[in-house]
């Protein structure tokens, strides 16, 4: 069998359909795989001769196979591709080369054992029958789309002659295929495609082209095929000076952009081994050093992934070791000796990845059928690898950042909910940015003598600032709530501390500014403004099946509504002034039942306010319309009914905190 990529390929015949993301799209690829191969077999390729019937059926099982696949898990539209090559090297056989693509790149790719509660029966097997029948296949990933690609050897039998020419034997073929595809076994259950051609043009008119597909030009075909290549290439040669000068800084910029949204290191990873296989390499590995520890493999690619595993195995037993001068140069490496894993002899190269000084890890690839790399992409290797290690020290910074985060973040909020007695409660929490902690904040606790309290509060700005002051208003609010003051004094004496705290936050910024000769700060420092609602909760009888009586006060917070088992809406509380602007300002309460079936509900302006163009998330009262209809839900059903409408109210995402909290009597 052939080794893919070891020889040039000649692509002579090809031909894409896009098909829509619906139960037809798996007939309608039968039947556009099984018209392509009957049309190149009625085409004159002496190379080629009679596609046998059994590649021919493997063909289009395949194809059916991976576009179920792409139907089922990524629900995309489905591009798919069939290509005809004939390798330029002695006793070569040509093949049938087809990729599937979809338009969701992180989908899961059915190969793996069935979840468990799948039927095992009925999933699983497109990519295990891909591996089995394919003499190579693989993935290929770009920033919007997912193609897995497939190669099968056009093997001839006896039945290699050309219609019309006689057999080895004398004789004249009887059952050749013809341009209807009957001889390849077309199935009158496979609908045609939309326009009942092969994607509006008949392959027959397609130029042969060996260098392009369907007609692109080279550039673009570079563009298309840098993160999905062009299976025909995979192995394929590119040395060459001239290819290196014109596709050196279209790669570098592609690359540098992909790795530079990346946050995760393992993501970097996983992009970089991709980016060079099948590019410039047949493999490629990626390590990363720890701290305290033994670098750790993160990232394995082979061009033919049924070798991936293989490949990892082996690497983890024969730790990469390189000379201390070996500092962001591309080294050369010995090429292992078990071509199960590598593939036959050839070039490797491994390079340390460097960032401000640092090791963050090591690169290394290799290239079948090379005495040498050539400098010209040695040079190349370095550039990239320069490229990588500054994301992965990227990444390796927001991960330090979203660590400290989520300890300060969970410092900042309950550990737990209290429980209420004859209370259902639910909260929602999402602050914005992975890397620093929310300026939105809630409470639930006992404050004694039959009292519970609950806290929605909003500082003004996010990050460490917001954090201060959130961690100075929790514990003020339950001290003052245990100390039995009511809900308007609680509001009068924490106002009086963020005033207190502020100037006296001022006072030392000054003297700050003084000692190091600087002006002062503008603004008095950290802002101690913020929204609150506040609200004291007393359960009516043993266990709240009376109501519950509630009183609360809204300082400068989206006013709560409370929903009535009639479906109708109502606004509790006043609007009054933020805490912390103003000193000596009384805060008034309001008291209200809540009824057995009734609902609480406070947000933040992270809801009220989330923005869709010109339009608000509550304009025309669009939080009271949407809670009229969520009458006989629960607490959690409520809460996740508004925040899948905020998510859902415009494309981009939520640009501030969202906190919700929602208490109903039952």
């Amino acid at each position: 069998m052939a080794v893919p990529g070891a020889v040039p390929a000649a692509r002579i015949v090809a031909a894409r359909t896009s098909l829509p993301g619906n139960p037809l799209a798996a007939s309608a690829a039968r039947r556009f795989a099984r018209t392509a191969l009957a049309d190149w077999t009625s085409l004159d390729f002496p190379a080629v001769g009679r596609i046998p019937d059994q590649v021919a059926d493997e063909v289009v099982l395949l194809v059916s196979e991976l576009v179920t696949n792409a139907v089922v898990h990524a629900g995309t539209a489905v591009e798919v591709s069939c290509a005809l090559d004939v390798l330029t090297g002695d006793g070569q056989v040509p093949s049938v080369v087809v990729e599937v693509t979809d338009h969701h790149p992180t989908r899961f790719l059915r190969g793996e054992p069935p979840d468990e509660g799948e039927d095992p029966v009925s999933a699983g097997h497109g990519l295990r029958l891909v591996a089995e029948l394919a003499e190579c296949w693989g993935t290929a990933y770009r920033r919007d789309s997912k193609t897995v690609w497939f190669q099968l050897p056009v093997t001839t039998v006896e039945a290699v002659a050309l219609p019309g020419e006689p057999l080895s034997d004398g004789s004249l073929p009887t059952d050749l295929p013809t341009a209807s595809g009957d001889a390849l076994g077309d199935s009158p259950n496979d609908g045609p495609l939309k326009d009942g051609s092969l994607n509006g043009a008949s392959l027959k008119d397609d130029p042969p082209s060996g260098d392009t597909l369907n007609g692109d030009s080279r550039g673009d075909a570079y563009a298309v095929e840098l993160l999905a290549p062009d299976p025909r290439r995979v192995g394929g040669r590119h040395a060459d000076a001239d290819w290196v000068r014109e596709g050196a800084l279209s790669f570098l910029a592609e690359a540098s952009e992909l790795l530079a949204g990346q946050f995760d290191e393992d993501m970097v990873t996983s992009l970089a081994a991709q980016l060079l296989v099948p590019r410039f390499a047949d493999w490629s590995a990626v390590w990363l050093d720890t701290e305290g520890g033994p670098p750790r493999l993160a990232q394995v690619w082979h061009a033919s992934e049924s070798r991936i595993e293989t490949l990892r195995q082996l690497l983890e037993k024969e730790p990469l070791e390189l000379p201390a001068t070996a500092r962001g140069r591309a080294v050369p490496w010995q090429w292992p000796s078990d071509p199960s894993a590598y593939g036959p002899g050839g070039a490797a190269l491994a390079c340390r990845l460097i960032a401000g000084g640092r090791t963050v890890g090591t690169l290394l690839l290799g290239r079948a059928g090379l005495m040498r790399v050539p400098g010209e992409v040695a040079g190349l290797v370095e550039d990239f690898a320069r490229r990588v290690a500054l994301a992965l020290a990227s990444a390796r910074q927001y991960t330090r950042q979203e660590t400290i985060s989520r300890v300060l973040q969970r410092g900042l909020l309950p550990s737990r909910i209290a429980r209420i007695p004859g209370v259902e409660s639910a909260v929602v929490y999402e602050p914005t940015g992975g890397t620093s902690a929310g300026g939105d904040f809630y409470d639930i606790f006992p404050a004694g003598n039959g009292r519970w309290v609950f806290v929605l509060g909003d500082v003004c700005g996010n990050g460490p600032e917001a954090a201060v002051v959130t961690g100075l208003v929790r514990p003020w609010l339950r001290l003052l709530a245990r100390e039995g003051y009511d809900v308007g004094a609680v509001l009068e004496r924490l106002n009086r501390m963020l005033g207190e705290e502020a100037v006296e936050a001022a006072v030392e910024g000054a003297a700050e500014a003084v000692a190091a000769g600087v002006g002062l700060p503008v603004g008095g420092g950290v802002s101690r403004f913020l929204s609150l609602l506040y609200g004291e909760l007393v359960p009516l009888g043993e266990e709240g099946e009376d109501g519950i009586r509630c009183t609360l006060a809204s300082a400068g917070h989206p006013l709560p509504l409370v929903l009535r088992p009639d479906g109708s809406v109502r606004t509790v509380a006043e609007p009054q002034i933020l805490l912390g602007v103003v000193d000596d300002v009384a805060y008034q309460s309001e008291t209200f039942e809540l009824a057995p079936g009734e609902t609480l509900v406070c947000v933040t302006d992270g809801v009220t306010e989330h923005r869709s163009g010109a339009r608000q998330f509550d304009d025309g009262d669009g939080l009271a319309s949407l809670l009229g209809d969520c009458v006989g839900l629960d607490a959690g059903d409520v809460a996740e009914r508004i925040r899948q409408a905020v998510h859902a109210f415009a494309v981009e995402p939520p640009d501030d905190d969202l906190a919700m909290l929602v208490l109903r009597a039952r």
